[in-house]
């Protein structure tokens, strides 16, 4: 069957294998290809959704680091700027959710009410893999709904008392599932927020530079990234920052989270003045046109 508009995966690929996800959601949502319901991915049922946009997950000595913008959008309008993406999983795992947030809430108290009846049945906690493999099959029974357009991808870590570590796992909108060694980043902002992780990650590094680190890359994915809510100091709205260790799942305070950004914000202005920014070059220009 040949196509003029080139809508299905695969025509340009040999043997028709096109490796593009988001070819796929193209051509099983066009209302000409095979087996599909009609309905668009970029269509009403996608647009009118909530969509959660950038989290992160950062290894620290102790454990991890998770973090969330508290942005939540509908298309190009802002739906909610206090949204929560950060979750505890169970007494020692995290997870953040980027994507459809409706579903990805939903799966996210689902996940959580299995582990807490599994604890109560086996009169033991899942280990982290258990935990990391039960949410890629949670993921994959998404897919239908992926396919229309609201794709769940979030991530998820833990502290690993087995290896007495921190670890940290991502995912893909068909179940996939990877081990991330230092840090990721997922959502709209993700390209952005990953940059400043690669950048601050350090091996070793402590609970404070890891909350930094988080924070950091965050506000400079809301600097990029329209649908990344960025810190609000007039409003009080700040990332959502958990720690993750041995002593469990636990929430960082707006007051450490705001010196964190106003520490980050301070180093910007010293450099600014060090080298010399574009606001400053304007600014001696103005001072040199109305000297006499």
């Amino acid at each position: 069957m040949t196509d003029p508009f080139n809508r299905f995966p695969g025509q340009s690929y040999p043997l028709g294998a096109n490796p593009s996800f988001a070819d796929l959601v193209r051509a099983a949502s066009s209302p000409t290809a095979p087996g599909s319901s009609g309905a668009d991915a970029t269509g009403p049922l996608a647009q009118s959704a909530v969509h959660g946009t950038t989290v992160l997950a950062i290894k620290f000595a102790d454990g991890a680091v998770m973090a969330g913008d508290r942005r939540a959008t509908e298309g190009f309008t802002i739906a909610d700027e206090r949204i929560e993406k950060v979750f505890s999983a169970d007494e020692t795992s995290a997870v953040a959710i980027a994507g459809a947030a409706g579903q990805a809430t939903e799966i996210v108290r689902l996940f959580q009410t299995e582990l807490e009846h599994y604890e109560k049945v086996e009169g033991d906690r899942l280990s982290l893999e258990g935990k990391a493999n039960r949410l890629a099959q949670m993921i994959r029974g998404n897919f239908p709904m992926a396919l229309q357009g609201l794709v769940v991808v979030p991530l998820f870590a833990g502290y690993d008392e087995r290896r007495g570590e921190g670890r940290i796992f991502r995912y893909d909108a068909t179940g996939g599932r990877w081990e991330e060694a230092d840090y990721h980043s997922t959502g709209s902002g993700s390209l952005h927020a990953r940059g400043t992780l690669k950048k601050r990650w350090r091996a070793g590094m402590t609970r404070d530079a890891a909350i930094r680190a988080a924070v950091e890359a965050l506000y400079d994915a809301s600097q990029e990234d329209v649908a990344t809510g960025g810190p609000n100091v007039v409003r009080g709205i700040f990332p959502s920052v958990k720690t993750i260790t041995a002593d469990g799942v636990n929430s960082v305070g707006d007051d450490e989270v705001r010196a964190a950004f106003e520490a980050i914000l301070g180093e910007y202005g010293e450099a600014r003045k060090e080298t010399g920014g574009s606001q400053a070059r304007e600014g001696e220009e103005h001072t040199a046109e109305g000297a006499p």
